[in-house]
């Protein structure tokens, strides 16, 4: 599945400079291997200046095992379960409340931060950088 997901990426200009599934670890979300194994694919530490933004509770879960920030991803991920075709057709009531269980799922997951989508990220990497700076941890 990777593979194809990969390709797809690729395909639309999208690299990573690491991936890791499942079995290629001792065990999947919620524990914290990939996340581990991502960081030394990168030879990159410590992890609390890592972010993981995922859009279910079981990958947040997975970044805080791993003493990451994590960022949920809401409106555009797995908690609404939406198309933007499908999103764009429902009224403001309906999107709201879907919208407001999306959150609440995250936060309750642990969540430090949630947002609508990515394109809400880059400001919330900026305040867990002021936070870094302060010495404060995930």
């Amino acid at each position: 599945m990777m593979a194809i997901l990969l390709a797809e990426a690729n395909r639309r200009g999208y690299s990573p400079d690491t991936t890791v599934c499942s079995d290629q670890v001792r065990a999947g979300r919620p524990e914290p291997w990939m996340c581990y194994q991502n960081a030394i694919n990168l030879g990159l530490y410590p992890m609390e200046a890592f972010v993981k933004v995922d859009d279910t509770p079981t990958g947040i879960a997975e970044g805080l095992n791993a003493g990451m920030w994590t960022i949920g991803v809401a409106k555009t991920g797995n908690e609404v379960g939406l198309s933007r075709a499908e999103i764009e057709k429902l009224s403001q009531n309906d999107l709201q409340e879907k919208l407001e269980k999306a959150y609440q799922r995250l936060y309750q997951a642990g969540a430090h931060y949630v947002v609508d989508g990515i394109w809400d990220i880059p400001k919330i990497i900026d305040q867990i950088q002021e936070k870094l700076k302060l010495g404060e941890k995930p």
